[in-house]
C-alpha cells in the first residue's frame, strides 16, 4: 500500500514539474510528453517491482538463517 501511494507520489510530481517547463509545452503539443511520462512510469514501476523482490528474497533468508 506505501509503495501505491510514493509511485503516486513521484508520478504527480513529475507531471507538476512538467508543466512548468517551456520544453514540456513543446512536447505536450506534438503528444510526445506522455510517451516521456510513460517511459518514466515503466521504469519506476520496474525498479519498484524490483526493489520488493529482493525484500522478500532478504526476508525469507533472514528467517532461514534465525530458524
Amino acid at each position: 500500500m506505501k509503495y501505491i501511494i510514493l509511485i503516486s507520489m513521484l508520478i504527480s510530481s513529475i507531471v507538476a514539474k512538467a508543466q512548468d517547463v517551456q520544453m514540456a509545452d513543446t512536447m505536450r503539443s506534438e503528444g510526445k510528453i506522455y510517451v516521456v511520462i510513460a517511459v518514466l512510469c515503466v521504469i519506476l514501476i520496474g525498479l519498484f517491482i524490483y526493489l520488493i523482490t529482493i525484500d522478500k528474497k532478504l526476508n525469507k533468508l533472514e528467517k532461514e538463517i534465525n530458524s
